[in-house]
């Protein structure tokens, strides 16, 4: 089993269907595996999720599968010729009310709204900000504008404002139609594309939820932050979520390429104090979807969320459409272990606040605990997964697994950075299952003779929030 502590996030494409690669891939560093519901019909995602289950299986390892949805289509239409090249200065209509193929003169939208969240004075950027478009008008439907950056603009590029303000709702039809296929696959996790403040995230849920309801299952929400209004609204965003993601593509086309960075490292802190899990994801290998190895940039730039804290770091075209899907998984798991083995881990500074809950404190003085006695593993006997969770906020260098008897908890937990998710039968009788759990350690080399190893459950065995024991144990 790796020692690596952050999560690595795949997506599921053309270059990765393979039952074969997709093996190699669970087996090489995969925990998460994101299906994007911005391409493909329904059944497709529910082939790629039995795809995922079966190869996790045969590689003997649980991972958890992400739905990640399209969200507002805040794109321009087609062009008659597939594309044109804009030069500076031209003039460039986009029209709401246009039918036919665009031209160099205009182009129709798929974002209808766009001549009411836009006046004159605004800025556009299109296709992730390589074009920039001064708007000089809005006449009724059209939006006139004149080209301040040119550049090659193809078919169905998408369009953001300067600064934010683009009215389009976080959830649509087609989402709330993929929220019912991603529950009916059993999707561990949703992610919500654009949400601009809890009441996005707080809908998402209910959804879910309700979707959920006939297969008595209830996902984890990731907030994919990529807008630049939800930056106020953060915490709020935050605490409705179960985690958020640290989308850095739309985001920075929005509030600027400068800013990313601290906000990247402003949310890891966030989410961490607020015991939510954080994704960081766009562009980490990009130039590994046609080489075979990245750029020292790229590792830089893996290395710093690692040592920022996030949970996860996330491969998009990578390994959705790139050439070396493998080779991108075994770089990047190899990045993030060096990266870890250079971090600082002293423990005593990272005790603030006060715990009002028994299992929190529990999980705190596991940790402290572990720390302190140099303890080969620490071990949650846990049902949700709460426990594992929170002693994962904190960084430090002994492995947290966590034995559960739920599968959906099992392959929930496979995000948690640091956090090695086991199933196991728990006997109901205190001891006997504190035995079983340390015979599951040996059994797989965690512990051997003489090792010490903490570990927590709850009394009574297996009601949820319960834990409130700490043990430490030396192998016999």
């Amino acid at each position: 089993m790796p020692r690596r502590a952050t999560k690595i996030v795949a997506t599921l494409g053309p270059a990765s269907s393979d039952p074969d690669l997709l093996e190699a891939m669970i087996r090489g560093g995969v925990n998460v595996v994101r299906l994007n519901f911005s391409h493909g019909k329904a059944q497709d995602h529910v082939d790629r999720a039995r795809l995922v289950r079966e190869a996790s299986k045969r590689a003997g390892r649980e991972v958890a599968i992400m739905a990640d949805l399209q969200g507002p289509k805040i794109r321009v239409g087609k062009f008659a010729e597939g594309k044109v090249m804009l030069e500076p200065g031209m003039p460039f209509v986009l029209d709401a009310s246009r039918t036919e193929p665009g031209d160099l003169q205009g182009v129709g939208l798929d974002y209808k709204e766009l001549p009411r969240d836009v006046k004159a004075g605004d800025v556009l950027l299109l296709n992730d900000g390589l074009i920039v478009l001064n708007v000089t008008a809005v006449k009724g439907e059209q939006v006139h504008t004149t080209v301040k950056l040119g550049g090659e603009l193809s078919n169905n590029k998408g369009i953001n404002k300067q600064g934010g303000g683009l009215t389009a709702p976080a959830l649509t039809a087609k989402d709330m139609e993929d929220i019912k296929t991603a529950m009916g696959l059993m999707a561990d996790y949703v992610a919500v594309s654009f949400p601009k403040n809890a009441t996005d995230m707080e809908m998402a849920r209910q959804l879910c939820n309700v979707a959920g309801a006939e297969y008595g299952h209830k996902p984890g929400l990731i907030a994919k932050i990529e807008r630049a209004e939800a930056i106020p609204h953060l915490e709020a965003i935050l605490l409705a979520s179960d985690g958020i993601m640290v989308a850095r593509g739309d985001l920075a086309v929005e509030v600027g390429n400068a800013a990313v960075p601290a906000l990247q490292k402003r949310m890891i802190k966030m989410a961490k104090l607020h015991d939510k899990v954080v994704i960081t994801a766009t562009q980490m290998m990009e130039s590994m979807i046609t080489n075979p190895v990245p750029t020292r940039a790229e590792v830089s730039d893996v290395a710093n969320a690692v040592l920022d804290g996030t949970d996860a770091v996330m491969l998009s075209a990578e390994t959705a459409a790139g050439k070396y899907p493998l080779e991108t998984v075994l770089e990047m798991a190899k990045i993030c272990e060096a990266a870890e083995n250079a971090e600082d881990t002293s423990l005593d500074g990272n005790f603030k606040g006060q715990f009002s809950r028994i299992d929190q404190s529990i999980a705190m003085g596991a940790l402290f605990t572990a720390h302190h006695l140099g303890a080969k593993a620490i071990v949650a006997m846990t049902e949700s997964g709460s426990t594992a969770l929170w002693m994962s906020r904190h960084r430090v260098h002994i492995p947290i697994y966590a034995l559960t008897t739920k599968l959906t908890s099992q392959r929930k937990m496979a995000l948690y950075r640091n956090v090695r998710p086991l199933l196991m039968d728990t006997s109901a009788d205190r001891d006997t299952a504190l035995a079983e759990a340390e015979m599951h350690l040996k059994n797989r080399n965690i512990v051997a003779t003489g090792d010490v190893y903490a570990i927590t459950c709850g009394e009574p065995m297996g009601s949820p929030g319960g834990t409130n024991m700490l043990k430490i144990c030396k192998v016999g």
